[in-house]
């Protein structure tokens, strides 16, 4: 159990919290690149660790990230007009800069040619930046760390696709899931075949991308703290530790980021606190090509929201993902965790909730807490743990099929890059 003190700590997100502190530290995806291409506005709403924000792409391509309410009288700025070089408010004209600064207030300037009132009216700005189709925020102190390259994000062989689930829960509990490799064999095998039995959501989609036989049992896990967060390792029946899923295992980057997959498919999934009872879950699919293949071409990097519920408002359950959400949210907007009973299984939580008030107490120190990167040679490509076989299995998938609900609008291009592995005997689903 962890008490009401500490989930307090650990969850809460707002300015001056000391989670709220440490989250400042550090780069979180707030958009899809091609989200914010497709607004009409060019605008997009967003609330990140609490505060109330607008994202904007003005006419020259800068992208700017600054308080939702203008000053003056307190609109929406998201329903502003984007110009060449900043966000103008609707309602009377002040115009702002992606720093937040006031550049223009049309009345007041020809009332007052000379004065400086604009200069008493800037907004918070916080700095952008894109990455494989993802728009990043960093809320923190300056100068801003580097945005990390983590290897699977450096390929430049890729297929990329982006999937967001708006989840009403806090952060805490979604990431705490990576630690849990027990679930698995119950949330996703046992629990798919009741789904299936009852008939309410037809054949599970499992996802050809998990090659696991649901029969499958754990008989270990295991976790490591390592420069970049936790490698958590597993042994099921029918395999050993010198297989990969315990040997290599995969990695939980700190803070709030879960890379898993392989050599050909590589999933993150960022858990990014909306405030403290939301959380917007962004996963980003990587498939990659065969060595030496010709890249499969993607114009655009699509995007999608998944939806939680289904018609009649139940839980849409016949997919991986959605099912983690569901027993992400059905704790409650804030898990009341000083009413758990943790166990064997539990001891991955544990080991991260304790890095988690490390990390904590780093930054109260005046440290530089994990993952702060600034290194540029360092962060050209950062290794990671990568397995080549997930549960004995190396063959690339048969065709796509989404780990989550709907469907990438650039499937072609997904199964033209897995095809690309045929090539080589390990992978191929013709040898």
């Amino acid at each position: 159990m962890l008490s009401k003190h500490d989930n307090e700590m650990l969850t809460r997100v707002g300015p001056g919290t000391p989670m709220g502190n440490l989250m400042r530290q550090y780069w979180h995806p707030i958009a899809a690149g091609a989200e914010i291409d497709a607004s009409p506005f060019r605008t997009k709403e967003v609330r990140l660790l609490g505060e109330d924000l607008v994202l904007y792409r003005d006419r020259s391509g800068r992208l700017g990230l600054i308080d939702r309410w203008c000053p003056h009288r307190r609109v929406n700025m998201a329903y502003g007009v984007v110009e060449e070089d900043g966000l103008r408010c609707q309602y009377h004209g002040w115009k702002f800069d992606h720093t937040g600064a006031c550049t223009e207030q049309p009345f007041e300037e020809t009332v007052h040619p000379d004065g400086r009132f604009k200069e008493k009216c800037a907004v918070t700005g916080y700095q952008v930046q894109e990455l494989a189709g993802l728009i990043f925020a960093y809320m923190g102190p300056l100068p801003a760390p580097l945005l990390p390259m983590w290897e699977p994000l450096s390929w430049d062989n890729t297929v990329l696709d982006i999937a967001i689930s708006e989840l009403p829960c806090n952060w805490l509990q979604c990431q705490e899931n990576s630690l849990d490799p027990v679930h698995v064999e119950w949330m996703h095998a046992y629990y798919s075949e009741f789904i299936k039995e009852v008939g309410t959501m037809g054949e599970p989609k499992l996802g050809a991308a998990l090659n696991i036989d649901r029969a499958k049992k754990h008989k270990r896990i295991g976790f490591d703290v390592f420069e970049h967060g936790i490698i958590k390792r597993r042994v099921v029946e029918g395999f050993s530790e010198e297989d990969h899923g315990w040997k290599i295992g995969h990695p939980i980057l700190f803070p709030h980021v879960l890379m898993v997959g392989n050599t050909y498919q590589v999933t993150f999934q960022w858990r990014v606190p909306v405030d403290d009872n939301n959380t917007f879950h962004v996963s980003l699919y990587v498939f990659r090509t065969a060595p030496g293949a010709e890249k499969v071409p993607q114009d655009t990097i699509p995007y999608r929201y998944v939806h939680l519920y289904d018609e009649e408002g139940r839980w849409v359950l016949d997919y991986i993902f959605n099912q983690d959400y569901m027993a992400w949210a059905s704790q409650g907007p804030i898990a009341e965790r000083h009413r758990e009973k943790l166990g064997e299984s539990d001891k991955g939580i544990i080991l991260y909730r304790n890095l988690l008030k490390q990390q904590l107490k780093v930054l109260e120190e005046g440290g530089v807490p994990m993952n702060v990167i600034r290194d540029p040679e360092y962060n050209r490509c950062i290794k990671l743990p990568l397995e080549d076989f997930v549960f004995g299995v190396a063959k690339r998938p048969a065709t796509y099929e989404p780990m989550e609900e709907g469907y990438s609008k650039d499937t072609a291009a997904i199964n033209a890059a897995a095809e690309t592995w045929d090539a080589i005997a390990a992978f191929s689903r013709r040898k």
